[in-house]
């Protein structure tokens, strides 16, 4: 009955000629990892997971929260109650849709001290992130390791897409400097459903077509387009910019791990992102005990919630903090060293 299943689930796959059987068992075979299981995480992983990609495996720093349930398709009212991680409600909803892969969820946030350790032995990175600091890292370590990069953002009814391959196109650097961003984000300037599943749908496309062994069918240039006002078009990828850090100067700036707290302010989200330099392991049921004393606190399996000085600390497993209320670093700095300490 399984091998039945296994034949009948990819059937129509197998039918569509440029991936075949042949293409199939490549697929059966390939590892890969997206960052971020937001918007684009989402889809991709849905496309990943039902084409029958090996090994699935994904990271996400955040939780699900009802303002994700307007375009994170993978999540339900449900999955917001309980404040789930998004990677262990993916994860979930994964496995009931293909139990024949390996799907791996991971509750982190990808820096340059554990991008080996999650990165490593995949064939192929998609990037469903929000941010420019987190694809400098993917684009920095793909092209140090030879591994193919395909990005895609959305924002309002914009969406962006191109493949980057070490050796045969230039990187995210020789398209964007680094501060460079239009600091546009979806929780400032919203964003529509629909482009979302377009854009991811091309990343997956991409992705498909090098993991088949197909890349001469990859698309060389960098899509952007607007589906509210119907336009769109596309920019080739020329040659590699010779100063280069990343592709030509091969320095990857992002991969240089630095051993101090860093603190992020995450853009139009009012909130300050601190983690800490060595990797730890929380008791949160300890720090329920500590914090409140304080304010008001709320357990779930994987994070703790405080309300102290009329902001929210948000505490995971793996030492990270949330602090909500406020985009000001110093301020989050001061009330984390004061309830958590430095």
């Amino acid at each position: 009955m399984k091998e039945e299943l296994k034949q009948s689930r990819y059937s129509r796959q197998v039918l569509f000629a440029p991936i075949g059987e042949e293409g199939q068992r490549r697929l059966g075979e390939s590892r890969v990892l997206i960052v971020g299981m937001g918007a684009l995480g989402t889809v991709l992983a849905n496309h990943m997971v039902r084409a029958g990609v090996g090994h699935v495996r994904f990271i996400d720093r955040d939780f699900v929260e009802p303002s994700n349930l307007q375009r994170q398709m993978l999540f339900d009212e449900q999955d917001a109650q309980e404040s789930l991680p998004k990677a262990v409600a993916a994860e979930r909803k994964l496995k009931h849709i293909n139990s024949e892969i390996h799907i791996e969820g991971i509750v982190g946030d990808l820096t340059a001290a554990n991008i080996d350790e999650v990165a490593g032995q995949v064939d192929l990175i998609l990037d469903g992130t929000d941010n420019f600091q987190t694809r400098f890292l993917i684009n920095d370590y793909a092209f140090k390791h030879g591994i193919p990069y395909v990005y895609g953002g959305v924002v309002a009814a914009r969406g962006m897409q191109a493949t980057f391959i070490p050796g045969q196109t230039p990187c995210l650097r020789c398209l964007i400097n680094e501060g460079e961003g239009t600091g546009e984000t979806c929780d400032t300037s919203g964003v529509l459903a629909p482009v979302v599943d377009i854009i991811a749908s091309y990343q997956a496309t991409e992705a498909l077509k090098i993991l088949v062994g197909k890349k001469e069918a990859l698309r060389t240039t960098l899509l952007s387009f607007d589906l509210w006002h119907g336009f769109s078009h596309e920019i080739k990828l020329n040659q590699p910019k010779t100063a280069c850090q990343t592709c030509q100067k091969k320095e990857y700036p992002a991969l240089e791990i630095k051993g101090e707290r860093q603190m992020t302010s995450l853009c139009g989200r009012d909130t300050v992102q601190i983690t800490p330099a060595t990797k730890r392991e929380w008791d949160l049921t300890e720090w329920k005990k500590r914090l409140e004393r304080v304010g008001t606190v709320q357990l779930t399996p994987f994070l703790l919630r405080a309300e102290v000085d009329g902001l929210r600390l948000v505490l995971f497993t793996d030492g990270r903090v949330l602090v909500q209320g406020t985009e000001d670093v110093n301020r989050a700095k001061a009330v984390y060293a004061r309830y958590i300490g430095m």
